[in-house]
C-alpha cells in the first residue's frame, strides 16, 4: 500500500450513498442527481448532486430540472447519472489528493445479474476508481455489524434499505441461504403518502412522508401515541392544508410494506438447514440498514417469526463499514477477488 493509497468501502444504496475510510464514515449523501433538461443533445447536464439535489425535491419546475434516482431497487437504472454522482463523491472524499485514485469495495444486492454487477464495476472505474471489488450487501452488513461470519456457526442478517430488503444466512464468509424483496424505506414512504391521500384527500411529497416515518412512525402501536403536523395540498380545493398524523395512523399505513419484509425473513428461515437454524435461534437475527431504525421493528419481527430479532448498534452504516473492513482484510479480499 502506498502512502497516498485510498481504500474506500462504498454502500451504493437506492436512497443514500455512504463511504467508509479509516474506521469512519467520511461521506453520507442522498442518491440523487438534479439535471437540467435540454433539447439540444443527449448530454446529461448535472445541476446538483446529493443533499443539494434532495433539497430541490418538489421545489423546482419539473419541465426544466429533473430529480433523478440513479438506482432503483438497489441496481443502477441510470448509468450516466451514477457515474457523475460517484465521480463527485470520490472527489469529495479525496480532497486535495484527487490524483490518487482509490481502491473501492462496492456493495451490490445478493442475486443481481452479471450485467447488473458489471454496470456497478464499470461505473466505479469510469468515476475514477483505480480498482473495484464487489461484495454482497448482506455479507457486508454482517461484517459491519460485527457478526463472526468467518466461523462455522450460522448468523442471519436482514438488511432493510431504501429500495430493497435482503435476508441472508451466513457461515464461513459464505451466504448459504438468501432472499430479497423490492420493499424498503421508499415503499413505506409511498404507503404513508397513499394513506394520507385516501383518508384526508391531501397530497404530500416523499420528503414529508419520510419525515412522518422518522418522527412519529413505528411498526407497532406505542404506549403513548406521537403526533406531528403535516402540511400538503388539498385534493378538492387545491389549497394548502394542515393535518395532524399520529403513530397509530402510520402503523396502519405501513402494514403492507412490513408484511413484505416479514415474508422475506420467513422465506429464508423456511429454507435454512436445521443445524444453522438452531444457531440462528440461539444467536438471533440482526437488523441493518436505514429501515431498521423504524421504532419497534425488532419487536414486530420477533412476534412474526418467533425468533429473537435485534437491531445492530450501527444499523445505518453497517454495509459501508463492512465493505471497508473487507477491503482491508487480505484473506477476505483474496476470497472476494477470486469470486
Amino acid at each position: 500500500m502506498g502512502l497516498f493509497d485510498k481504500n474506500l468501502g462504498v454502500d451504493l444504496g437506492t436512497v443514500n450513498v455512504l463511504i467508509y475510510e479509516n474506521e469512519q464514515i467520511v461521506l453520507q449523501e442522498p442518491t440523487l442527481v438534479a439535471a437540467a433538461l435540454t433539447e439540444e443533445d443527449d448530454v446529461l447536464r448535472v445541476v446538483e448532486i446529493g443533499q443539494p439535489a434532495r433539497e430541490m425535491l418538489g421545489r423546482v419546475d419539473e419541465e426544466e430540472i429533473e430529480i433523478i434516482r440513479p438506482l432503483q431497487n438497489g441496481v443502477i437504472s441510470d448509468y450516466e447519472a451514477t457515474v457523475q454522482m460517484l465521480a463527485y463523491f470520490f472527489g469529495k472524499v479525496s480532497g486535495r489528493l484527487r490524483f490518487a485514485k482509490p481502491s473501492v469495495m462496492m456493495s451490490v444486492p445478493y442475486g443481481v445479474t452479471s450485467v447488473e454487477r458489471r454496470a456497478v464495476n464499470d461505473a466505479a472505474l469510469e468515476a475514477g476508481a483505480r480498482r473495484v471489488y464487489l461484495i454482497w450487501e448482506p455479507l457486508a452488513a454482517a461484517i459491519g455489524a460485527g457478526l463472526p461470519v468467518g466461523t462455522p456457526a450460522g448468523d442471519m442478517v436482514v438488511n432493510i434499505g431504501g429500495g430493497i430488503t435482503e435476508a441472508a444466512v451466513i457461515t464461513m464468509n459464505n451466504i448459504v441461504r438468501a432472499a430479497s424483496g423490492r420493499t424498503g424505506g421508499l415503499r413505506m414512504d409511498e404507503a404513508i403518502m397513499a394513506y394520507v391521500r385516501r383518508k384526508y384527500s391531501l397530497t404530500i411529497g416523499q420528503p414529508t412522508a419520510e419525515s412522518v416515518k422518522i418522527q412519529v412512525g413505528a411498526a407497532t402501536p406505542l404506549v403513548e401515541d406521537l403526533s406531528m403536523l403535516v402540511q400538503g395540498r388539498d385534493n378538492v380545493t387545491g389549497l394548502p392544508r394542515t393535518i395532524t398524523l399520529t403513530t397509530g395512523e402510520v402503523v396502519e399505513a405501513i402494514e403492507e410494506p412490513l408484511s413484505a419484509i416479514t415474508d422475506v425473513l420467513k422465506s429464508v428461515l423456511s429454507q435454512t438447514p436445521p443445524e444453522l437454524a438452531s444457531d440462528i435461534i440461539d444467536r438471533g437475527v440482526v437488523l441493518t440498514g436505514g429501515g431498521a431504525l423504524l421504532r419497534g421493528l425488532d419487536q414486530f419481527l420477533t412476534q412474526q417469526v418467533q425468533v429473537p430479532v435485534y437491531r445492530a448498534e450501527n444499523a445505518m452504516i453497517a454495509v459501508a463499514v463492512g465493505a471497508g473492513r473487507a477491503l482491508n482484510d487480505p484473506a477476505l479480499l483474496r476470497r472476494i477477488a477470486a469470486n
